[in-house]
């Protein structure tokens, strides 16, 4: 895997409308799902019932979390760009956010993204990644949209 490396603003702004990478693949385990049931309080046996999953899910498994598959999001995408010179960086919101099939457990997601948009909003870089998450094996991504990132630059 190359991990892009961006310095400036300038350099950022190069990519705009260019693929900017991928991740790695990245299981979904059982045991991650009931973790994050319990750190979500959102037990619901579609999730973590394993045994009742096979018996009637129509996926005859348990799946992931929508929002299980949306919090790897951080995780990935710092898989596949470091930024330099910075003070810090803000996520600044989600907008066009689909999920389109779910993460059975045991699959393997990762992060495809673009630069959809940039601007200089006075010394402030506003970033407008469009992503998609990829199931292995599967046409349909797991989640896409569009995120938007603030980089404080030094």
């Amino acid at each position: 895997m190359n991990q892009l490396v961006i310095n400036s603003y300038d350099e950022f702004a190069t990519y705009l409308g260019k693929n900017l990478g991928a991740s790695e693949w990245l299981e979904v385990s059982q045991d991650r799902i009931n973790m994050f049931a319990d750190a979500t309080l959102d037990h619901q046996w579609i999730h973590v019932d394993v045994e009742r999953a096979k018996a009637e899910s129509p996926y005859k498994s348990t799946i992931a979390h929508g929002y299980l598959t949306l919090s790897l999001l951080p995780k990935m995408w710092n898989e596949i760009i470091k930024v330099n010179n910075l003070k810090m960086m803000v996520n600044y919101g989600m907008d066009k956010m689909r999920f389109g099939k779910p993460v059975l457990s045991g699959s393997r997601v990762r992060l495809v993204t673009d630069l959809a948009a940039i601007e200089n909003l006075r010394g402030i870089c506003k970033a407008q990644i469009s992503f998609k998450i990829e199931i292995e094996g599967e046409r349909k991504p797991a989640l896409e949209g569009l995120a938007t990132f603030l980089y404080y630059f030094e």
